[in-house]
């Protein structure tokens, strides 16, 4: 996905710039100092995913995002966090605030719609994320997670192959990236995993989860549909 940014701030522009080229599927199109310089980067080629500061010289950054049509994908960065609701007015998918954290940062992009490849093209597509597990990019296959655990600021992801791995990130933010079905305050399960289930616990990928008080009917009732293959 191609990536601008738009950014006045030279070293805030580094930083980010470092950060766009460490993730593989996304690509680093150019900086921008100002709006009227990012317009005409716009016009030259095709941009997914734009990283926008909101204190720029001249027009200011939200002012920029309301003349775009279309607008592409919009993450803002800012040092001041009184403008965050109008930015989710205007459909920005994040709010970073400055100075920004890798792990933060790859918790926004997560949040990017990433264009879908034709079945036809490329049937049997497998999904996968990139995580930062001890400041390292590693490749998991989302088919491969039986569960997730909550670490309070880190979480584990307990793989079918019984590896382990621990990333910083709130289990809240990844239930809907990752497709997984909260059981517990502190776990998410993949359905494909379950090997059975009590009304107290499930058993995926030989581990005995609890099954949280408030989550038990909804989870009882998810397992009965999966069962019958609803």
């Amino acid at each position: 996905m191609n990536c601008l940014l738009v950014e006045d701030e030279p070293l805030a522009a580094a930083i980010l710039e470092d950060y766009i080229r460490q993730v593989p599927w996304l690509r680093f199109a150019g900086r921008c100092s100002d709006a009227l310089n990012a317009y005409e980067a716009l016009q030259q080629q095709a941009v997914e995913v734009l990283f926008l500061d909101i204190h720029l010289p001249g027009l200011k950054g939200l002012d920029f995002l309301r003349t775009l049509t279309p607008r592409p994908q919009t993450i803002l960065t800012t040092a001041y966090q009184e403008y965050a609701l109008d930015g989710f007015d205007l459909g920005v998918v994040d709010y970073l605030l400055k100075p920004i954290d890798f792990d933060r940062f790859l918790l926004a992009i997560q949040k990017l719609r990433k264009p879908e490849p034709l079945p036809s093209s490329q049937p049997g597509l497998r999904r996968f994320y990139f995580f930062n597990v001890n400041k390292r990019m590693v490749r998991v296959w989302l088919d491969e997670i039986v569960c997730v655990e909550s670490l309070k600021e880190y979480v584990r992801l307990h793989l079918r192959d019984g590896r382990t791995l621990v990333t910083k990130g709130q289990i809240g933010e990844m239930e809907h990236e990752l497709g997984l079905w909260r059981i517990h305050r502190s776990f998410m399960i993949a359905l494909a995993h379950v090997e059975a289930y009590s009304s107290t616990e499930i058993i995926a990928g030989g581990k005995s989860i609890p099954i949280g008080r408030q989550y038990k009917d909804q989870t009882l009732e998810k397992l009965a549909q999966y069962s019958a293959g609803n």
